[in-house]
């Protein structure tokens, strides 16, 4: 499965959860890069998800981001599938 296809699944099930906001993060010249693929807020919970296949890799950057993100309070994970979406939501 590729990226796109992931984060179309993703998406889907988000809009499922009730209260849930979120947007997909389109890269290029004037986007911030780095910046995971799918921000959403929760329950007043700022999360990033950085969806990636399953041999696919985190580069230099986007390690760099989440890690700003989880120093700054908020949630930032590295999914690779629906259901480990599902799982991050399920914490809160």
């Amino acid at each position: 499965m590729n990226e796109s296809e992931i984060v179309r699944q993703i998406k889907e099930y988000l809009k499922t959860v009730k209260g849930c906001f979120f947007w997909k993060e389109h890269g290029g010249q004037f986007g911030v890069a780095g910046l995971p693929d799918i921000i959403l807020c929760l329950n007043g919970r700022f999360i990033a998800l950085e969806v990636k296949t399953e041999k696919g890799k985190v580069s230099v950057l986007q390690e760099i981001t989440l890690k700003k993100i989880r120093n700054a309070g908020g949630i930032a994970e590295v999914v690779r599938s629906v259901d480990e979406a599902r799982a991050v939501i399920a914490k809160l």
